[in-house]
């Protein structure tokens, strides 16, 4: 199916690695420029090679989004691309819970999931606006339904993320800008795995956790049982992505695409 996606262009924060590097393959997949965005030079880099072997534009952009500035720095550079498709990716995670988790992690999960997504979405808006198109489409969790006990803070700032969404697609109603969420389930990455094996060498409580960094199997089967019987692929969450921001989804508006398997239900 043809996304209608060519020539756009598109700024994916954090895709320099992981769920958001394979975002901007696949919209670059679609014809759309991208600029590519991180913290690393070398890694973002190598992104960007990866979307223009495409036979697309690709340019990288760098800033760590905490920082006072750098937010609408990426924006304004963005816009100088001529960004009309953004993702809001970029949003660490940290283990606390309700024991564990100090003022200092809760504002450390809203600072760098709430504030640089609300910082480069005002700051681009402006060009999106004008231009009479855009898409604004933001990464929340699977955590946002079914808060994570081991990530009391983080599965909060996600949350908070699921609302802004909504509220930003009725503050832009009638502009044909749209703004949508994908909240992936359990996506296998090196960081997700990384996480188990720190969970193992902290000697985890969680009884229902697994142990060190275990196959697929082990893991739907104790840590993500889930109706499609597998852990998510980076893919399924940029094809996700790659629909809402195409032309042929100028009817899904202030939604949240939920991309886990499953795992958290029905409404």
């Amino acid at each position: 199916m043809d996304l209608r996606l060519a020539g756009h262009g598109a700024l994916v924060t954090g895709s320099s690695s992981g769920i958001g590097a394979t975002i901007a393959e696949t919209l670059a997949d679609e014809g759309c420029a991208v600029l590519v965005h991180g913290r690393n030079a070398g890694a973002a880099a190598a992104v960007a090679e990866q979307v223009a072997a495409r036979g697309v534009r690709a340019e990288v952009v760098l800033g760590d989004l905490t920082e006072p500035g750098i937010a609408e720095q990426v924006a304004l550079t963005a816009r100088d691309f001529g960004a009309r498709i953004l993702v809001n990716n970029a949003g660490p995670f940290a283990e606390h819970d309700w024991e564990t988790s100090r003022p200092s992690d809760w504002r450390a999960a809203f600072e760098g999931n709430v504030l640089p997504t609300v910082r480069v979405s005002q700051t681009l808006l402006p060009s999106l606006r004008a231009h009479g198109w855009g898409r604004v489409i933001t990464i929340g969790s699977r955590a946002v339904r079914t808060p994570l006990p081991h990530m009391a803070a983080y599965s909060a700032a996600k949350a908070a993320v699921v609302n802004m969404t909504t509220s930003l697609a009725r503050h832009l109603a009638g502009t044909g800008v749209t703004a949508n969420c994908v909240s992936p389930g359990v996506i296998v990455t090196p960081s997700m795995y990384r996480m188990f094996e720190e969970r193992s060498a902290e000697g985890d409580s969680d009884p229902g956790a697994p142990e060190g960094a275990p196959d697929e199997a082990d893991l739907v089967a104790e840590y993500a049982p889930n109706p499609s019987g597998r852990l998510g692929r980076p893919s399924d969450i940029a094809a996700a992505v790659a629909y809402l921001a195409s032309p042929l989804a100028d009817y899904v508006n202030g939604i949240e695409l939920r991309v886990d398997g499953g795992i958290t239900g029905t409404p």
